[in-house]
């Protein structure tokens, strides 16, 4: 199990693209790998947050939403401890 980051603004240049929704998300999944906590954060539309948290529900064992001004925020914890 490790900690991962995944900086959702590294996933487009300018701004998100709904019909790259498909890339963006094969990408995370790509990065998170399996049953290991990741940490989503950076400038990234709501909607691209909600999908991937989504997609990679199943996938992480733990997913926290991380700003600088909430600090974290668990979204899911699959650990069984």
């Amino acid at each position: 199990m490790k900690s991962i980051t995944i900086d959702l603004n590294s996933l487009f240049d300018d701004q998100a693209k709904v019909d790259r929704l498909p890339e963006y998300m094969n990408k995370c999944i790509e990065i998170a790998g399996e049953g290991n906590d990741i940490f989503l954060t950076g400038a990234a539309p709501v909607w691209l947050y909600l999908k991937i948290a989504h997609a990679l529900h199943g996938k992480a064992r733990k997913l926290t939403y991380r700003s600088p001004v909430t600090g974290d925020v668990e979204i899911l914890n699959h650990n069984p401890l």
